[in-house]
């Protein structure tokens, strides 16, 4: 049914588990994985008229979260390998993780996007599951929101 399914993560436990979910999915469906870790566009310092010295260059900055997407990534790639699973990560740059999450599972002609769902509602909704409710919006895709009844360590 499904073939290429888009996995993301922001390197939290909440997305760590539902990735996880995710690389079980994608094993039962016999798809391939492509995992994404959207990082922000670089931000030059606007309350200064001179960058500090101790600000990172764009080029700093790009490598620091070049390194983070592939640390956030690492254990997704790990656990489509133990289950034979063929895995890809990304790392992308953006404004808007939620358009460029969509931008991506367009442009590598995923047939599906798997991300998580807090599982909060009111205030908490509106606010954590800001991504997930753009990306339901927005995308052409299907989008399955894996819906956490718990946070990773609470009882």
């Amino acid at each position: 049914m499904y073939r290429k399914i888009l996995i993301t993560t922001d390197g939290s436990a909440v997305s760590s588990k539902t990735a996880c979910a995710g690389v079980a999915f994608a094993e039962q469906m016999k798809a391939e994985v492509l995992v994404l870790f959207v990082a922000p566009e670089y931000q030059y310092p606007i309350y200064v008229e001179i960058i500090p010295p101790s600000y990172p260059s764009e080029d700093e900055y790009r490598a620091a979260m070049l390194r983070a997407g592939q640390e956030h990534t690492q254990d997704v790639v790990d656990s489509c390998a133990k289950r034979g699973v063929p895995c890809e990560a990304v790392t992308a740059f953006a404004e808007s993780a939620a358009l460029k999450i969509v931008d991506v599972a367009e442009k590598h002609r995923c047939d599906l996007i798997f991300m998580g769902s807090h599982g909060r509602s009111g205030w908490g909704q509106l606010l954590l599951g800001s991504v997930t409710n753009k990306v339901l919006s927005h995308a052409k895709t299907p989008v399955l929101v894996h819906r956490l009844i718990k946070e990773p360590g609470s009882k």
